[in-house]
């Protein structure tokens, strides 16, 4: 794949200083009018070997370009935060929004060939690693990201000519890393690496472009005209084309019974039950977040269910078993202009706990393949895509040592009916009603429907649903917490 790097490309300076002019004032516009649009953000993926002009080329191109407008991240160390939470995290905090460019070094790619190259994992990982990154990419493409991936190439012959003509200048010998005296001596497998990686995830909607770095003039050019034709074609496209599904929607059961249906809504506690199961939960819980094994994992719980349904008192329940600095409660509502800007999970990735902490999410993810579905705030492609998007984004947590629970709280149409009308009636519990309930309610079977496909598409091994049947608020409460205390330590077993 590298054959035509190697052929020592260049162009003489005469050519470079003809072009550049105009190859500038194009990528100004064309980054203005990204801006101006504001439809879908630039990810620039910069790999490669060693001293072939990564950091020249992205310095070049924001002299050439607003360096307001471009953010240029590095991920070669991983801070103590960052070891805290999954290892994608890093990369979901720094995503450009719409209408701006990120460009990124050191990132998955690098990760990946690194740890292959010295013998930290084997091929199975790395290939693990290979799907993730495509995952990841074709997700970013799907919410309407554009993706460069450049691999900037120096053959060994030229690589190591580069070293000695600059380890003993006094004016240059700093620009030789310790990296790149390393990659000199695993160049054969770094690029045998590259080669895997690269053959795997060039793809249609996230190509990869090697480019020869011996020369600079020829290497900035190439670059810029890469990007200048790439932003083009993306803004003159009013509507970039997504992948049709192929499933068809899921619809209603042929014999209209329904997951939700099947529950047991009569169980229920007596209040002296109530009283004795709930303060043993809680205690248990309380030890549990105390535990010094709870420093290996965090702990989430995303908290859906019916209008009414009894979320919030569920939750101060679990709360108030725990001091306030262990937990952070994350309630979801109506994307914000920055998380629109963003990719969807980005709202969540953000909100992810470092070990030892515990985040509630009141309402969640699954919001896309609910609300969204039923009201019709995104395409039907959106939320079909989203179950497998959701269950790699959750297999991401697990792999991470999170511990996960998700809760639908169920109550039926009358006992909702009877609460929103008693809401209506007390001052203090009117402000939990609104316009919008009561809608809801007339689209009840479609949101029954939802939940069924939501469940049966994503409760998995690794993060199952717990439906609570939630008539009975003191029931509802104490299973919640007991759910949540097993899963912990389940998790503690495990360990």
């Amino acid at each position: 794949m590298f054959e035509s790097a190697e052929i020592g490309r260049s162009i003489d300076k005469a050519t470079f200083e003809a072009e550049e002019p105009a190859l500038r004032e194009a990528l100004l516009e064309a980054q203005y009018e990204l801006k101006q649009q504001a439809r879908f953000p630039v990810i620039v993926l910069i790999n490669g070997v060693e001293g072939a002009g990564k950091g020249e080329t992205v310095k070049l191109l924001n002299e050439w370009m607003d360096p307001r407008l471009i953010q240029v991240s590095t991920f070669d160390i991983q801070t103590d935060e960052e070891l805290a939470r999954p290892p994608a995290w890093r990369y979901w905090r720094q995503l450009p929004p719409k209408g701006r460019m990120g460009v990124f070094f050191g990132n998955w790619y690098s990760q990946m060939l690194q740890g292959r190259v010295h013998g930290k994992f084997k091929d199975a990982v790395l290939d693990q690693a290979i799907d993730g990154a495509e995952r990841l990419e074709r997700m970013l493409c799907d919410e309407g990201a554009l993706i460069f991936k450049f691999w900037f190439h120096l053959s060994k012959k030229h690589m190591k000519a580069r070293l000695e003509a600059l380890k003993d200048d006094p004016l240059h010998s700093w620009r030789i890393s310790p990296l790149d005296w390393q990659q000199s001596k695993t160049y054969d497998k770094f690029v045998r690496y590259g080669e895997r990686v690269l053959r795997r995830t060039s793809r249609d909607y996230a190509p990869w472009y090697v480019v020869e770095g011996v020369d600079h003039y020829y290497r900035s050019l190439t670059v810029g005209r890469i990007l200048l034709e790439g932003l083009q074609a993306a803004l003159a496209n009013p509507q970039r084309t997504h992948l049709q599904p192929h499933a068809a929607p899921l619809v209603s059961s042929l014999d209209n019974r329904g997951l939700l249906a099947s529950l047991d809504m009569t169980q229920a506690l007596s209040k002296d039950d109530y009283k004795e199961q709930l303060a043993t939960e809680q205690a248990r819980l309380s030890g549990l977040m105390r535990d010094k094994r709870m420093r290996k994992h965090a702990l989430i719980a995303a908290f859906e269910g019916n209008d009414a349904a009894g979320k919030g008192g569920a939750i101060r329940r679990v709360t108030g078993a725990l001091d306030p600095r262990q937990y952070r409660i994350v309630p979801v509502a109506a994307p914000t202009e920055e998380e629109r800007a963003q990719p969807y999970l980005w709202r969540f990735w953000r909100h992810i706990p470092a070990r030892g902490k515990f985040t509630i999410f009141d309402r969640s993810w699954y919001g896309r393949v609910l609300v969204e579905r039923v009201e019709g705030f995104c395409s039907q492609a959106d939320w079909l895509r989203a179950y497998g998007e959701i269950n790699d984004f959750e297999e991401q947590l697990a792999n991470a040592g999170v511990i996960l629970v998700k809760f639908w709280l169920a109550i039926d149409q009358q006992t909702q009916l009877e609460r929103f009308k008693e809401r209506e009636q007390i001052p203090f519990k009117r402000f939990k009603i609104t316009e919008e309930d009561w809608r809801n309610r007339d689209k009840w079977d479609d949101y029954g429907d939802a939940v069924g496909d939501m469940v049966d598409r994503t409760s998995t091994e690794i993060a199952p649903w717990t439906l609570i049947e939630a008539n009975d608020k003191r029931f509802a409460r104490v299973k919640v917490l007991r759910t949540i205390n097993e899963a912990i330590e389940a998790a503690f077993a495990k360990d």
